[in-house]
């Protein structure tokens, strides 16, 4: 690609998301989403193959996430994982901002975004999660929540320890520090 279409690219970019500032609370991946995916995906700095045997690095990096692509023998620092972590976080809250109708809080949408890094923008999509989300029945996300728990049809004690944590965020206790901050708008 030419140097004046980047420039051009970067600009509209930089333009649209200043257009978005202006126009909504922006819903961010801030540190209450970025530390239950720590917590619950773990530090790996040596590829592996996850409990649903997809090729994993650093905090839950996989191919499908995003580059770069993840293969056996693969090894990252410490600091190639928090950035791909950050990406990776960003990518998902983007995908799934505009699929959410309702005004929800930051600790909402944290909890919503680490569900969503672990499940995947499209199942996240046909969730009955974000269906309850839209529909302002914010008590059964909790619920809906705890349905998430198997890979390969097998319950994992891990994915139950961490929809528990989603939906206590969610619900703004103890344990996802996040609380109940300013309201973050989803699409109107």
């Amino acid at each position: 690609l030419s140097p004046w279409f980047r420039i051009i690219f970067v600009r509209q970019v930089a333009a649209t998301w200043r257009d978005d500032a202006q126009t909504e609370n922006i819903m961010d991946v801030d540190d209450a989403a970025l530390d239950l995916i720590r917590r619950f995906e773990g530090l790996r700095l040596d590829a592996y193959r996850c409990p649903a045997g997809v090729w994993t690095i650093g905090y839950g990096h996989t191919e499908a996430a995003g580059p770069p692509p993840v293969r056996a023998g693969q090894r990252i620092t410490r600091h190639e994982a928090e950035r791909l972590l950050r990406a990776d976080a960003a990518r998902v809250a983007q995908a799934i901002r505009p699929m959410i109708a309702r005004d929800i809080s930051r600790a909402q949408f944290a909890a919503l975004v680490s569900f969503a890094f672990n499940v995947g923008p499209e199942a996240f999509r046909r969730s009955s999660v974000l269906k309850a989300v839209n529909a302002g029945d914010f008590e059964r996300v909790p619920q809906r929540l705890a349905l998430w728990v198997k890979a390969d049809g097998r319950t994992l004690p891990g994915l139950i320890r961490r929809r528990a944590a989603e939906a206590a965020v969610f619900a703004g206790e103890a344990g996802g520090e996040a609380g109940r901050a300013e309201p973050a708008r989803g699409k109107t």
